[in-house]
């Protein structure tokens, strides 16, 4: 073993001094030794040395000193799903590293499962942040895969196209992406998501200002297996996005333009024609075209099912009426048709000769619409079994009874605050048949609509099994009794709410006549109700499954009669704004056996403490208070 002599140092090969700076502090060796050390001047002090502890203290070492550049390339080695979570968790640097390694650049990739990935997770608010998102993007993976991703940002998000790109590299079997008010999102991130995530099915983007054409193309050159698309209030996005999503997207099936200006007839009819046999839901809302578009999709609609028209001022007449006309409409089951003025009677009527298989239509605000155009379109739409009249002004009494006398298959009559129908006294020609096929009747703040009308309603349709009256303030007992007495099938459902002219007398006729059946009562708002109508429903009503008595005359006595029913098991029990108290507690406990839903709201005569002890003893009912 050599042997060197350097002053106070007997050296064989091996240091005396653990470090390189303590024997570098010490020592000053020459040349002719084969360890390395920095040569440095002997230091000549006639004071004696003082030791400092800390030149003796082992200096801790960290992976942190490393450069970003030297840590990428550790943690791109790192394959499995659970540890790259596991080093995404030490530290926020980490985290944002493993976010920007794209999976071609891992050392041992990960195969991508192509049915799409499982996981589903949705941001809200300030919870929509890229260091969020990141951690999606690197965490996923481990747990099957991101396959649906909701972004609902607000004015406090803190979401850029850096997020957005964290997903892409990461999460390539997204299926599903929605993003919603995100005013800092730009086309960056979206294209990077589109030229990543191949396995895209689903899209939905609203309230997006930044977002443009590039994103849509994007999407259409890399996602052939797009078949939903939602574009609402995009300022940016027009005619060209939806010409690249219509040619090269063959699985569209499903398309929603809602407040796009830039969005005109050329897209429309592009996206129309290019998918006339994969698009079966479409929806435009609030869009500058023209009878061009409308013409265009009467004709080439092959495949559409469900169609929505609101709020298309510009076009007119002669679109409507084109439209159902086209003959392309044929599997056409569902359409609504809401604030379009130009529609007139002619134009109903042409949509029901022209649209055979048409079950739902719903027509809301068309201040054209008459009654003449009403009965025309119920003798030709012959396999029509709902409809819906909302806001329909000039549609009246004659009407309505025109549509329950010729639509052989009606199911389902629903009005909603039509103006013009007035309770004038009618008769019925002898020898008119009923409608038997309709089984369910809404008339919501109709408010010309009264006794004699509600008379008639119920000599014309008997198999009634639903019944919805509200906020008909010119109905009292007598007219109600006719419609209740002629219902042959035992009604299930009957909502009277804001109805406050009925007693307690046609509560008790309900319960006497449909007890057997009856499973959804709803008296909200009715003042004259009292403890009397309750005491009849707990006799009589034993297949009850929901009673509502917000806001009537009912105390603690009609409690006290549901909670001692032998045969009732009420589910949902709403008894806001009564004058109930504490003594109410004891019979709440009992009823709560059964009970999943109780509303005490305004409830002023039972104490919070009460409140927060029924609660603890029916812990499995959902108490609104």
């Amino acid at each position: 073993m050599q042997k060197f002599i350097g002053e106070d140092v007997l050296y064989y090969g091996m240091p005396k001094y653990q470090t390189l700076e303590e024997s570098d502090f010490f020592l000053s060796l020459g040349r002719h030794v084969d360890v390395y050390f920095p040569s440095r001047k002997r230091s000549r002090v006639s004071a004696p040395v003082v030791f400092s502890e800390q030149l003796f203290k082992k200096q801790k070492t960290t992976i942190d000193v490393l450069p970003d550049e030297c840590l990428f390339e550790i943690l791109r080695r790192v394959s499995g799903g659970q540890e790259k979570s596991l080093c995404a968790s030490v530290s926020k640097r980490w985290l944002m590293l493993l976010s920007t390694i794209h999976r071609n650049e891992q050392k041992k990739a990960q195969d991508i499962d192509k049915s799409g990935g499982s996981l589903t997770r949705c941001l809200k608010g300030t919870k929509a942040t890229d260091i969020r998102l990141a951690a999606i993007g690197v965490g996923s993976g481990s747990r099957g895969g991101l396959g649906e991703l909701a972004i609902l940002g607000s004015s406090s998000s803190k979401v850029t196209d850096f997020g957005l790109m964290t997903v892409a590299r990461g999460c390539p079997s997204l299926t599903s992406l929605t993003l919603w008010n995100l005013s800092s999102i730009k086309d960056d991130g979206v294209t990077e998501i589109a030229n990543e995530c191949h396995l895209l099915e689903k899209v939905e983007l609203s309230h997006c200002p930044a977002l443009s054409n590039k994103s849509l193309m994007a999407i259409a050159n890399n996602c052939p297996n797009l078949t939903s698309l939602s574009i609402e209030s995009c300022s940016n996005i027009g005619n060209e996005g939806l010409q690249a999503i219509g040619k090269s997207c063959p699985k569209l099936k499903s398309v929603l333009i809602k407040n796009c200006p830039l969005v005109g007839d050329q897209g429309v009819v592009s996206l129309v024609t290019s998918a006339s046999f994969s698009l079966m839901q479409l929806r435009l809302q609030g869009l500058t075209i023209s009878d061009m578009s409308l013409a265009v999709i009467g004709h080439y609609g092959l495949a559409l099912t469900d169609l929505v028209l609101r709020d298309l001022n510009t076009v007119t007449e002669k679109g409507f009426w084109v439209m159902g006309s086209g003959q392309g409409l044929q599997k056409l089951k569902s359409i609504v048709i809401a604030n379009c003025n130009a529609v007139t009677d002619l134009g109903l009527e042409a949509l029901g000769r022209g649209c055979p298989n048409l079950k739902q239509v719903s027509v809301q605000k068309l201040a054209l619409l008459s009654d003449k155009g009403i009965v025309a379109f119920a003798k030709v739409a012959v396999s029509v079994e709902t409809v819906n009249l909302e806001e329909c002004h000039m549609v009246t009494q004659l009407g309505v009874f025109g549509l329950l006398v010729n639509c052989a298959n009606l199911k389902t009559l629903s009005l909603t605050k039509c103006l013009g129908i007035q309770d004038l006294p009618m008769m019925i020609p002898s020898g008119l048949s009923p409608c038997k096929s309709l089984k369910s009747l809404s008339i919501c703040n109709c408010l010309g609509f009264g006794n004699f009308s509600l008379a008639l309603m119920g000599q014309i349709c008997q198999n009634l099994q639903d019944i919805v009256l509200t906020g008909l303030h010119k109905i009292t007992d007598s007219g109600l009794t006719s419609l209740i007495k002629n219902c042959e099938y035992g009604l299930t459902k009957i909502n009277l709410s804001g109805c406050v002219n009925l007693t307690d007398k046609i509560v008790s006729e309900i319960s006497m006549v449909h007890g057997g059946t009856l499973e959804v009562l709803n008296l909200d708002g009715c003042k004259s109700i009292s403890d009397a109508s309750v005491i009849t429903v707990a006799q009589n009503c034993f297949s009850l499954r929901e009673l509502d008595v917000s806001k009537s005359a009912i105390s603690d006595f009609s409690v006290a009669a549901l909670a001692c029913a032998e045969h009732l098991n009420l589910q949902v029990l709403s008894i806001s704004g009564c004058q109930v108290s504490n003594k109410s507690l004891p019979f709440l406990k009992k009823l709560g056996e059964s009970l999943i839903g109780l509303n005490m709201m305004q409830c002023r005569g039972v104490s919070s403490s009460a409140v927060g002890l029924l609660g603890v003893q029916i812990w499995k009912c959902d108490i609104l208070v």
